[in-house]
């Protein structure tokens, strides 16, 4: 049996799909066919079931996956140098979470975590979407809704506050803004309609009726240098409007409350180095409490 097949196949576990392992895996999908046939024949045993979504584990494939992971994590240690009792906890942990949180709270504080675990390597996929931690594509998800299916540890992680910010710059020359229909004559900054990943991100309406934006982003981060560089008024989280000294927080009274949720698959919840890293950002969380609700006047 080939190590890299078992590369392969846990790719496929991951991402559900043949077609979405192939770019990750820099080859096409008949390659990654190829390579699940001959890891099936070498093993003797059927590790998928095409249903209608694409792959789905069969039970040996299921126990195949553990043992892979398992192997898949020591072989990580090893190339961290995690080789020799004693060194501390090893492996990978692969983090999903929004591009705000991941940019402004976890990355901020990464090294801390870093420097008490030198051994464990963090990838901390942070975009507009999400991995998913039922098809093991992540250790850990930080999701804006909680899952309502599939084999997940679940619980809240926190709620967090957003408001409305504008540069002073912008204000200098702007109408006032007294209440949430004097919005109606400002430049708004906001997401790209047919591109929000998440129905939680659609707070325009509940601001005022009929709000839409004109300088439109699929990111949170573009959003708000639109915002900083004096094109118009964006909704914020509080951790990154708060964080600019240049902006102002435009009607304190109006503010929207999401939640971040932590899940994780039931089957890597126990490992060490997810638990951890799941321990480390708790701790994380409740430091940074203030700045999540957007009390920190």
């Amino acid at each position: 049996m080939n190590w890299n097949d078992l590369q392969f196949f846990i790719a496929v576990a991951r991402a559900g799909q043949i077609e979405r392992a192939a770019p990750a895996m820099q080859v096409d999908a008949t390659t990654v066919s190829r390579r699940l046939r001959r890891l099936e024949s070498d093993l003797g045993q059927r590790l998928f079931e095409q249903s209608r979504n694409g792959q789905r584990l069969t039970a040996a494939g299921q126990r195949l996956l553990e043992r892979a992971e398992a192997m898949e994590v020591e072989a990580a240690s090893i190339a961290l140098g995690g080789t020799e009792k004693g060194e501390g906890p090893t492996g990978v942990v692969r983090v999903s979470t929004s591009e705000a949180f991941g940019t402004w709270i976890i990355a901020h504080h990464l090294a801390d975590f870093h420097r008490h675990y030198p051994n464990i390597g963090v990838d901390l996929v942070a975009t507009s979407g999400f991995l998913s931690p039922s098809r093991r594509e992540t250790d850990v998800a930080i999701l804006l809704a909680r899952p309502r299916r599939g084999p997940l540890i679940t619980r809240k992680l926190t709620d967090y506050g957003l408001g409305l910010f504008a540069s002073r710059d912008y204000l200098a020359s702007a109408p006032p803004i007294h209440e949430p229909r004097d919005l109606s004559r400002h430049s708004q900054i906001g997401y790209i309609d047919d591109l929000i990943y998440a129905p939680e991100l659609r707070y325009l309406g509940q601001i005022a009726p009929g709000l839409t934006p004109n300088l439109r982003s699929s990111s949170i981060n573009a959003q708000y240098r639109l915002c900083a560089s004096g094109a118009g008024v964006a909704v914020l989280p509080f951790f990154v409007g708060e964080a600019d000294h240049t902006l102002v927080r435009l009607l304190p009274e109006t503010r929207i409350t999401r939640s971040f949720w932590l899940v994780t698959h039931t089957q890597v919840r126990q490992a060490e180095r997810v638990s951890l890293f799941i321990d480390w950002l708790v701790k994380l969380i409740d430091a940074e409490h203030d700045r999540l609700k957007g009390e920190t006047g």
